[in-house]
């Protein structure tokens, strides 16, 4: 007979096992494990995540029926200690790492050719609960994280990551996070107000738009035309400030635009951008789709319930939103591949309640969204015993 593989499995074919096992070698991950290795803690982890499962209790009971299928695919479900142990213990890097080498993957399947290449930069706070204020800190007297993101919203996915006490200035992480490509264009802002920063993008070619202080003035200012009927108010090049705070030298020291646009009644915001070229209304949209970064932020939160964490260490926290991330990730690929006519009638978030519904169910994921109709047989003529004449 056949082998039907169950949704779980069917979503578990994206991931790159090769790699997976590479990286495992790589960090020894495995080493002196005599049961529930690596492959059995990712499997466990995403299982929670597509499950909707809450802290340690809640993923070892939702996972516990589905054993039998969870064998097949040569896993287990693991018992509370042995799963809080692991997240503790195994380095989070190992999933860190599979994240990085899936987002490629997933950025060549979603994004259109649209030209220019946007990254939009911002982070979301986090609460992780008392327990794990020993190595987070206090921030506001709430133990708080931050993940810091990289995002492009014209495929729809993160392109990179990182996690941090919400002590952490977003402009420290993304010195550290990012990895600056040439020409594309960033849109941030005001946590990432660094004028050595911006001139860095502007160095390796890079465009940025972001907004400007109440304060800080604009010298050697040009006005340019704009357009009656448009959220811009006034277009205008100029130059920062050639001095800084302590007599510093700013390094951004080329010509930039300032944009006003209204944003409601009475309510203006100052853009400020290295694109001398662009038309305002341009510049205006650009900075608008900043907002798909806290749609993203927001999706990750509700559907995959990084909220309430199944330990109280560093390495654990990291464990359990890389291995989300992960998950985001397979339910995207899940949906590219389905037809147009499904992915139109059913979001992702559709996508994602049908297989928390059915995780260990024996069926395609098509049939998930779009069940096939029942061929019902003919029906059987009555028996007449006494014809008519």
């Amino acid at each position: 007979m056949r082998h039907q593989p169950t949704v779980l499995e069917e979503l578990f074919q994206e991931i790159p096992w090769d790699t997976f096992e590479r990286l495992t070698g790589r960090y020894g991950a495995d080493d002196g494990v005599r049961s529930f290795d690596s492959r059995d803690h990712l499997v466990t982890m995403l299982g929670a995540a597509f499950g909707g499962l809450h802290g340690l209790r809640q993923t070892v009971a939702g996972l516990r029926p589905g054993s039998g299928p969870l064998q097949l695919i040569g896993s287990q479900a693991p018992r509370r200690s042995t799963l809080a142990d692991a997240n503790n213990r195994r380095d989070a890097g190992l999933f860190v790492d599979l994240l990085q080498a899936m987002l490629p993957r997933l950025h060549r399947t979603l994004r259109q050719e649209m030209g220019e290449v946007i990254r939009l930069i911002d982070s979301t706070q986090v609460n992780l609960g008392l327990r794990m204020r020993q190595w987070i800190g206090l921030h506001r007297n709430e133990p708080t994280a931050k993940i810091h993101m990289v995002y492009d919203p014209r495929a729809g996915q993160p392109v990179q990551f990182d996690l941090t006490s919400a002590k952490v200035n977003d402009i420290t992480a993304a010195r550290r996070m990012l990895d600056i490509e040439a020409g594309a264009t960033y849109v941030f802002d005001l946590g990432y107000y660094d004028f050595a920063w911006w001139a860095a993008l502007h160095d390796k070619g890079c465009h940025f738009v972001t907004r400007l202080k109440r304060n800080t003035p604009l010298h050697d200012v040009e006005d340019r035309p704009v357009a009656a009927g448009t959220v811009v108010v006034s277009d205008r090049t100029g130059r920062l400030p050639e001095r800084l705070a302590k007599s510093r030298r700013n390094p951004f020291d080329s010509i930039g635009r300032e944009i006003t646009i209204r944003i409601g009644p009475g309510r203006r915001l100052r853009l400020f951008t290295n694109d001398l070229a662009s038309p305002a209304e341009a510049i205006a949209a650009l900075y608008k789709e900043r907002w798909q970064i806290e749609l993203f932020f927001k999706w990750i939160k509700q559907n995959l319930r990084i909220s309430r964490f199944m330990g109280t260490s560093e390495n654990a926290v990291r464990i359990q939103i890389a291995t989300a991330m992960i998950a985001y990730i397979l339910v995207r690929l899940a949906h590219a591949k389905q037809t147009v006519k499904q992915a139109v009638a059913h979001s992702a978030t559709a996508l994602l309640t049908a297989i928390r519904s059915h995780l260990f169910t024996r069926k395609t994921i098509a049939d998930l969204l779009d069940p096939p109709k029942i061929q019902r047989p003919p029906p059987i003529p009555q028996l007449t015993l006494f014809p008519c004449k």
